[in-house]
């Protein structure tokens, strides 16, 4: 395992572990480097799919982890590698967090109301006692101008952090970080759910339905109205797609994208 970028339908995704993951957030942290950070699942994957400018802002991420078990088995299904577990956005937030404790770097928190801000920040410093939250920030739930995205950036950056998580959800906090993370000099972790996990505001799906790839289907049980279309189609899509990839009767070429015209500025 190098963390090589290896191409599942079009989107690079990185062969990784948590430890090597971790290992490298801290190590920009340090350094003052810029470092993007996506951990996606199937959906997350498909946004990529479909959309050619969206699948640019992923490929320029320095690092999309394997989130999903589907996402896992592809990788080592279609380029020999042996990829024993998934990084699951959730637990790789929690092991950043311990890290950064234990190596004194401040964390920021952004997206979400701030109730769950608050709430996710004293369950995190509860669980990591040494852990330093630099600030937080609650997203507006809307598209923001120029001189807002230059603000949020003046926050982050005076705030002493040295990573920042976001949780917007996809494919919005991939935007986020693929527009803001250049001028924020830090490891930027999309992580999505994560926030309302850790604040204990939704259940994490059990173990069971984890470990067989099967989390989607506990939280389409949980929310059928809103995640029926997410997961209904286009997981049969995602399965047809890694055949065709497979068997070489498609070629997806991670290069072949466009680059966005002018920003989204979500916030």
């Amino acid at each position: 395992m190098s963390d090589e970028k290896f191409n599942l339908l079009g989107v690079n995704i990185t062969a990784t572990d948590y430890q090597r993951s971790v290992d490298r957030i801290i190590e920009s942290a340090k350094s003052r480097q810029t470092l993007g950070v996506s951990a996606l699942a199937v959906h997350g994957v498909m946004t990529g799919v479909m959309d050619d400018k969206h699948r640019h802002r992923l490929n320029d991420l320095e690092m999309i982890v394997p989130d999903g078990q589907p996402v896992r088995w592809a990788i080592n299904l279609l380029h020999g590698q042996q990829l024993r577990d998934r990084v699951y956005g959730p637990n790789l937030m929690l092991k950043t967090c311990e890290a950064a404790a234990l190596h004194g770097i401040p964390i920021f928190l952004f997206g979400g109301k701030q109730e769950l801000l608050d709430r996710l920040e004293g369950e995190l410093i509860k669980q990591f006692p040494d852990l330093i939250v630099a600030d937080t920030l609650p997203s507006k739930f809307r598209r923001v101008s120029q001189q807002e995205k230059m603000e949020i950036i003046q926050e982050i950056n005076s705030s002493g952090a040295g990573i920042t998580f976001v949780g917007l959800g996809c494919p919005r906090q991939e935007v986020w970080t693929y527009e803001f993370k250049d001028h924020l000099k830090m490891p930027v972790l999309a992580v999505g759910a994560a926030f309302n996990f850790h604040a204990g505001l939704l259940d994490q799906a059990p173990e069971f339905f984890q470990n067989w790839g099967l989390e989607w289907l506990y939280r389409l049980m949980k929310e059928p109205v809103r995640l029926w279309q997410r997961y209904l189609l286009l997981n049969p899509y995602y399965v047809l797609l890694v055949s065709l990839q497979m068997l070489g009767i498609r070629k997806f070429n991670p290069e072949d994208t466009t680059k966005p015209e002018g920003e989204v500025l979500y916030g």
